[in-house]
């Protein structure tokens, strides 16, 4: 695939993470998918798992967003840089529901293979989420 097509195929992926729909943002991904959640320490290794994963944080964040701030591509890797958003409605791990709403920055580094995801993995500001939630006091300003 040329950059292009990758940029674009990475747009239609978003766009099915956009619209929740687990299904389709799982076709993006090679059969093999390693899909890591850096900040989190999370691994799925199957569609099955990272479809599971998803759908529970949805059923608990119904109003998910990821905002594109900017992709890059070559034929073998891509990346892109976003805003998550949504609203903690329900219970995470060790974190029951605020009801809050948090907004943060984060980034996806993609290796590819024949067209598809084989690995996404994902950094994000896990000390401003927790902050935004209430589950950490803010730092105060230098």
């Amino acid at each position: 695939m040329m950059a292009t097509e990758v940029e674009k195929m990475l747009e239609d992926y978003y766009a099915a993470w956009n619209s929740h729909d687990l299904e389709k943002a799982a076709s993006f991904f090679t059969d093999d998918l390693v899909y890591e959640d850096v900040p989190m320490a999370a691994v799925q290794r199957n569609k099955k798992e990272f479809k599971d994963s998803w759908n529970t944080f949805f059923t608990t964040c119904p109003d998910f967003k990821l905002e594109m701030k900017a992709i890059f591509a070559t034929d073998e890797w891509a990346g892109s840089e976003w805003v998550m958003s949504g609203t903690h409605k329900g219970d995470w791990p060790g974190m029951p529901a605020t009801g809050k709403s948090f907004s943060i920055r984060g980034a996806s580094i993609c290796e590819l293979h024949e067209g598809k995801l084989r690995r996404e993995s994902l950094y994000w500001d896990a000390v401003s989420l927790m902050q935004q939630l209430g589950f950490m006091p803010e730092m105060p300003s230098a």
